[in-house]
């Protein structure tokens, strides 16, 4: 139901006789203001109260009509107001012309006030329900995205939730995971020039990545504890044991994704950085012996955050390692175990990772 009373109009005519006539026929319903040129309508629009309707002349000295509807178009807070041109020409090509500039309807002169009062209410009623769609469709879109936001923080949690999993099984790895995610997204983005990365490295592809970091060791989740916590150095046999990790990760998390109704694109990351951090670039490495570019990205990245972090950190069975020794090794693994442009950019920014590792230390080391 339309609320004539709250509706205003702007009655726009060089003529006081045409304003009065106008004035008086709506003013029991609506209302009116009124202005006697283009310039001072464009100044009363200029500022709220915004009118719900305009009655613009089309003849008028100084800015006729359709050069007022061009500015008022060419304003974002103005250009939504329906506009009816009022005007003594009765041409088809004037009305033609003026509903083809945007006017919402053409009005001649004599007016005759029964069909001047049916077509604002037509227009006026067509405005309120425009208005309440886009105030539906700005409503609908908040609360997209808000769930978004909200399943997005969940995301998050759960991730991170899961990498506590095999945190709480090696207690003394405490902050590892928000200190590899740092380093993996500082990485990411320093190659994301690179012209080997560009193409792989886009900005989605680096958030994803760094989502999906804190999942790269959940397959110790399945290593015992006998293993995963002894003080000492493995046997051959211990260490076969420990080395399926990889797989395990790569495996549950596979399950993940068989289990949720559609693709969830961090999990093939999450996948990739499971099952092949521990390859090395010679091809030495584990579970697949894969070698340089046949290892992906996502788990060339993790190989060098990883080894960078256990190297700094105090483990069961080691001492944390100091900067500067840690980055002759990292140099010395160029090309062998670490993707050679990968280590030179970590080399070159080394003190960032470093840095990192000191805004995230363990409790243990502090």
């Amino acid at each position: 139901m339309l609320d004539t009373k709250s509706k205003t109009i702007l009655v726009v005519d060089d003529s006081p006789e045409n304003l009065t006539v106008i004035s008086e026929l709506l003013q029991p319903q609506y209302r009116v203001r009124v202005a006697t040129s283009g310039q001072r309508a464009l100044q009363m629009v200029a500022n709220p109260p915004y009118p719900d309707l305009i009655l613009l002349d089309v003849m008028m000295p100084g800015m006729d009509g359709y050069q007022v509807f061009e500015h008022l178009r060419a304003d974002p807070i103005t250009r939504t107001i329906p506009v009816i041109f009022v005007t003594a020409m009765d041409s088809m090509e004037s009305e033609l012309h003026g509903l083809d500039v945007g006017a919402v309807d053409y009005i001649t002169k004599p007016v005759l006030p029964p069909i001047v009062l049916a077509r604002i209410r037509t227009q006026l009623e067509l405005k309120q329900a425009r208005d309440w769609l886009r105030d539906e469709n700005t409503y609908l879109e908040m609360e997209i995205a808000k769930r978004m936001s909200e399943n997005e923080l969940i995301q998050k949690v759960s991730i991170r939730a899961l990498a506590h999993l095999a945190e709480i099984r090696d207690p003394e790895t405490g902050n590892h995971i928000l200190r590899t995610q740092g380093y993996v997204q500082h990485l990411a983005l320093a190659l994301q020039s690179h012209p080997r990365f560009f193409a792989t490295l886009t900005d989605h592809y680096i958030e994803l990545l760094t989502r999906s970091a804190p999942l790269h060791d959940i397959g110790k989740v399945g290593i015992p504890d006998a293993i995963l916590q002894k003080p000492g150095k493995l046997t051959r046999e211990e260490w076969a044991v420990m080395k399926t990790h990889a797989k395990l990760g790569s495996d549950a998390i596979e399950m993940a994704e068989r289990d949720a109704t559609r693709s969830v694109e961090f999990l093939i990351l999450a996948k990739e950085i499971a099952h092949w951090h521990h390859e090395k670039w010679d091809g030495s490495g584990y579970p697949e012996a894969l070698a340089g570019d046949a290892i992906p990205v996502s788990a060339r990245i993790m190989a060098l955050a990883d080894v960078f972090d256990a190297l700094i950190s105090r483990r069961v069975y080691k001492e944390p390692m100091a900067f500067a020794e840690v980055k002759t090794i990292i140099a010395e693994g160029r090309g062998r175990h670490f993707d050679p442009d990968m280590a030179d950019a970590f080399l070159v920014d080394f003190d960032a990772f470093c840095d990192i590792a000191q805004r995230h230390l363990d409790s243990i080391a502090e």
